[in-house]
């Protein structure tokens, strides 16, 4: 498989840098947050992060698809609903995590179910990015993340062999 041209393959080390980031970020935001709810299955590994660093117990998920194929949005579907007990007051005090906001369809759903939760991700990408709080860096609309869960060990071409002349 070759990479799209705007490829941003993110390394584990890279991502647990960005994820803490991120934390760091969030500590300044609200000192109380209540629970995380990330966003399978992506949030997932964040979420681990940022609980660590914010020392926060509780973790509920939210399971919504939208990639079907690793490279295609599809239909988005709810797979998994929130803890009806963290819907209350509309997710005040609670933080939704997820490492990317792509189109912003996906945090739309979410955003909706917890109108006043804090919505944070590692990565941003413009269309999304308006439906975001907090992020750490963002990346054009047609750069492909590679997250390192979804990547092996393999050889990198170097820059230079792909240019002519």
């Amino acid at each position: 498989m070759s990479l799209p041209e705007k490829a941003f393959p993110v390394s584990w080390d890279q991502f647990h840098r960005d994820a803490r980031a991120l934390a760091w970020r969030l500590a300044g935001a609200n000192g109380q947050w209540k629970a995380i709810v990330c966003i399978t299955r992506g949030g997932l590994v964040p979420a681990a992060i940022i609980a660590r660093e914010l020392g926060i117990r509780v973790i509920e998920t939210v399971s919504v698809a939208s990639y079907h194929d690793y490279a295609n949005q599809g239909q988005i579907s709810v797979l998994k609903e929130i803890t009806p007990i963290l819907l209350d007051e509309d997710g005040k005090d609670v933080l939704i995590v997820d490492d990317l906001t792509d189109t912003g369809k996906t945090a739309a759903i979410v955003r909706a179910m917890m109108p006043k939760a804090h919505f944070a991700t590692v990565y941003a990408k413009p269309k999304g990015r308006p439906l975001v709080d907090t992020f750490v860096t963002e990346v054009s609309q047609d750069t492909w993340i590679y997250f390192p869960w979804d990547l092996g060990f393999t050889y990198q071409k170097p820059i230079t062999d792909d240019r002519v002349g």
